[in-house]
């Protein structure tokens, strides 16, 4: 069976639970992995038989994308700032909104000399600053085994230096163990456990909730105790870089102000309020 056959088959399947576009996408990321040909390559040799491996490789792929299994899970593998990262269902999927979050840093004006990541699943956060902010020495913690085994992968195979350490962020008694930084970010559980219906079904399902989800009574619980940790552990132009829940950024802003900060609602391209950027005004 050519490349061609193969990638037509695979998209009419893919039709049948995803709309036309996001099909030929899916079916263009399976023929890339197993072939390594990107779309024009595709193209360029699509009379070219392929192996019983690759065809039966991607006949399993199909299998499990048919069950809604997120294209990014069955290759384990997700595109974030041009590399590609490992991903398993013990980390999120890199999103492309937290690319945004990582230009804020990256532009900013401040000498940049330590930066604390809190909850890196994939790692996708440091290893990007790493890669874009060579000489800052950059921390990241997750509560998570799981992830922080993923995470370690990725730094190996994009070749930075990160330091990994599991802990729990929530419990104050940890934070004794780690120093002060010039930037503090975090990309937290924000979803409320009601906004569940709103989700899609594919996300809920295999996606980490401990990194999806949050008490409704207690939603900004991570956001008041990275904004107590500040308080202590930003050097004095510090700043606090958080991707938040866009339904509660007037709240999430008045938690910031009411622990002495200065902060900032940003919005992402498709103009939601996403991001908070935050610095000390009273210590």
């Amino acid at each position: 069976m050519t490349i061609q056959e193969t990638y037509h088959l695979l998209q009419e399947a893919l039709k049948n639970i995803y709309d036309t576009d996001e099909a030929n996408n899916i079916a263009d990321l399976v023929i890339e992995h197993v072939t390594g040909y990107k779309k024009l390559g595709r193209i360029t040799h699509k009379q070219l038989v392929l192996t019983e491996q690759q065809i039966h490789a991607i006949d399993t792929f199909k299998s499990a994308l048919l069950q809604n299994k997120p294209v990014q899970y069955v290759l384990q593998e997700a595109w974030f700032y041009e590399m590609k990262f490992y991903v398993n269902e013990h980390v999120l999927i890199p999103r492309p909104e937290t690319e945004e979050l990582i230009e804020l840093i990256i532009k900013t004006n401040n000498p940049i000399s330590n930066i604390l990541d809190i909850g890196t699943g994939s790692g996708c956060i440091p290893i990007t600053l790493k890669k874009k902010i060579p000489h800052t020495t950059i921390v990241t913690i997750d509560v998570s085994e799981d992830a922080l085994v993923v995470a370690k992968k990725n730094a190996a195979e994009l070749n930075v230096e990160i330091e990994l350490n599991q802990l729990n962020f929530l419990d104050e008694t940890n934070w004794n163990e780690l120093g002060i930084f010039d930037i503090i970010v975090s990309n937290p559980p924000y979803i409320k456990q009601s906004e569940i219906i709103n989700m899609q079904p594919n996300v809920v399902a295999n996606e980490p909730h401990i990194a999806l989800f949050v008490a409704d009574d207690d939603a900004l619980v991570f956001y008041r105790k990275i904004a107590a940790f500040g308080k202590t552990h930003l050097t004095i132009n510090g700043k606090i870089f958080v991707e938040i829940n866009e339904a509660l950024g007037n709240e999430t802003i008045s938690l910031f102000e009411e622990f002495g900060y200065r902060a900032e609602l940003k919005k992402d391209m498709q103009g939601k309020n996403r991001m908070i950027v935050a610095d000390v005004i009273n210590r």
